[in-house]
C-alpha cells in the first residue's frame, strides 16, 4: 500500500512539475511576444514575430499578431501615400489656380487704372477676365466635387438607364466641337436599347470627363470611338477611344490618382485639373462598375467602363 501511494505521489510530483515547465516556457514565450511586438511598434520596423513553440494556442496567437501587424502596416503605408498624394495636389492647386488668378489680377489691374482704353479694349479684357473666373471656379468645383465623392458624402439613386441612348445624345452634345476640331466619330452602339444598372446624372458626367479627355489628348489621331456592348455574363461595357499620343505604359498605374496630368499636360493646350479621371474613377466604383485602360500610343487609347446590365 505505502509503495502505491509513493508510486502515485511520484507521478503526481512528475506531472505538476511538467505542467510547471510548461506554464514557465508558455510565460516565457508570451513575454517575448509582447516585447517583441512592442519593439516593432515603436521602431516602426516591418519584423514579423518568429516563435516557435509546440503549444497551437501560442501558434494561434503568432498568427493573429503577425495578421494585426501586417494590416497595420498596411494602413501606415497607404497613410503615408495618402499623404504624398495630398502635398502633391496641394501643391499643383496652387500652381493651377495661381495661373488663371494672376491673370484676373493683371487685367482688372488694366481696366482699373488705364482710363485710354477704348471700349472695344475693355471689352475684349472683360471677356478674357469672365474665362478666367470660369476657370477658376470649374478647378475649384473639381477639388470640391472630388473632395464630397471621397468622403462619401454624395448619394447616388441607383436606376434603370438607357447607356446606349445616354451614349447617342452625348455624342451629339459634343458634335459642334468635334467637327471643329475635325474629328471623326465612330459609333458601335446597338439598334436596340442596351439598359445598365447606374446613375443617370453620374453616368452621365463619366461619359462627359472620358470624352473631353479623349478629345483632349487624342485630338491629333483625328479618331473618336464609342461603344456600347453587351457581355455574355450580363454587363455593359461603354469604351471610348482616340487614336492620339496615348499614354505611355509606366504610366498606366498612375492616371487615376489625383492630379496626375502626362508631363507635357503643363501646356494649356492640354490643361486640366488633373482631377477628371479620379473622378470617374470613384464614380463608376460607386456605381459598382470598374473602369479600365488599354493604350498604345498613336494606335489605340481605350478607357472602358464596366457596368451591370440592367
Amino acid at each position: 500500500m505505502i509503495w502505491v501511494v509513493c508510486g502515485f505521489s511520484a507521478v503526481l510530483v512528475l506531472v505538476v512539475a511538467i505542467l510547471a515547465t510548461k506554464l514557465h516556457q508558455r510565460s516565457r514565450q508570451l513575454t517575448y511576444i509582447h516585447d517583441k511586438v512592442a519593439s516593432i511598434l515603436n521602431e516602426g520596423s516591418y519584423e514579423r514575430v518568429l516563435l516557435f513553440s509546440s503549444d497551437p494556442q501560442i501558434r494561434q496567437i503568432l498568427t493573429d499578431v503577425n495578421l494585426l501587424l501586417d494590416h497595420a502596416h498596411r494602413t501606415g503605408a497607404r497613410y503615408a501615400n495618402q499623404e504624398k498624394e495630398i502635398r502633391h495636389m496641394l501643391s499643383n492647386i496652387s500652381h493651377d489656380l495661381k495661373t488663371p488668378l494672376t491673370v484676373v489680377l493683371g487685367y482688372s489691374e488694366t481696366l482699373l487704372h488705364r482710363t485710354e482704353l477704348t471700349e472695344a479694349e475693355r471689352a475684349a479684357m472683360t471677356a478674357k477676365l469672365h474665362d478666367k473666373t470660369q476657370e477658376v471656379l470649374r478647378l475649384i468645383l473639381s477639388f470640391f466635387n472630388l473632395a464630397k465623392l471621397e468622403s462619401g458624402d454624395v448619394e447616388l439613386t441607383m436606376d434603370r438607364v438607357n447607356a446606349s441612348e445616354l451614349c447617342r445624345l452625348k455624342v451629339l452634345s459634343f458634335y459642334e466641337l468635334l467637327t471643329n476640331l475635325e474629328i471623326q466619330v465612330e459609333l458601335s452602339i446597338p439598334d436596340e436599347d442596351v439598359f445598365v444598372r447606374a446613375n443617370e446624372e453620374a453616368l452621365e458626367r463619366v461619359l462627359d470627363n472620358l470624352v473631353t479627355n479623349a478629345m483632349k489628348y487624342g485630338a491629333d489621331g483625328k479618331v473618336l470611338g464609342l461603344s456600347v456592348d453587351k457581355q455574355e455574363n450580363g454587363t455593359v461595357v461603354i469604351s471610348v477611344r482616340d487614336q492620339g499620343r496615348g499614354i505611355p505604359e509606366r504610366e498606366h498605374d498612375h492616371v487615376f490618382e489625383r492630379m496626375y496630368t502626362l508631363e507635357d499636360s503643363r501646356n494649356r493646350l492640354y490643361q486640366g485639373s488633373g482631377l477628371g479621371l479620379t473622378i470617374t474613377k470613384r464614380l463608376v466604383e460607386r456605381m459598382g462598375g470598374s473602369i479600365g485602360l488599354h493604350s498604345v500610343p498613336y494606335e489605340e487609347t481605350v478607357f472602358s467602363v464596366c457596368l451591370q446590365g440592367g
